[in-house]
């Protein structure tokens, strides 16, 4: 349930941000994606560290790059998820892609960051 609500935040700053970036910047939502995403990884790796997993038994470096490893291989499906529908259905609002592209990628992040990161 805590691996919900982190992704819940970080969802939340992740269209806060492309949200943002498609008002205030000429970037679309390609490139505005590309700027969002680490922003909620960001957020997510913090809150999963103190409220979802507990800190592991790594240094915070190495816990964060295999945090990282796992963020950015479920961002790749993620993105991925996210451009496929805007490029099969071109009328599709970009948070409506992010929503669906989000749910995509939320199970294998935690089974990543639960077996990889945070050995649970």
């Amino acid at each position: 349930m805590r691996f919900a609500i982190v992704g819940g935040v970080g969802f939340v700053v992740d269209a806060g941000m492309l949200a943002l970036l498609l008002w205030a910047t000429p970037l679309g939502p390609f490139f505005g994606r590309l700027v969002s995403i680490p922003c909620g990884l960001a957020v997510t790796w913090i809150c999963n560290r103190t409220l979802t997993f507990g800190p592991s038994n790594r240094s915070a470096v190495h816990e964060g790059a295999r945090y990282g490893g796992v963020g950015i291989a479920s961002s790749i499906l993620n993105y991925l998820v996210f451009s496929g529908i805007l490029l099969a259905v071109p009328q599709t609002p970009p948070l409506a892609a992010l929503v669906v592209a989000s749910l995509a990628a939320m199970v294998f992040s935690y089974l990543g960051y639960s077996r990889l990161v945070f050995d649970r």
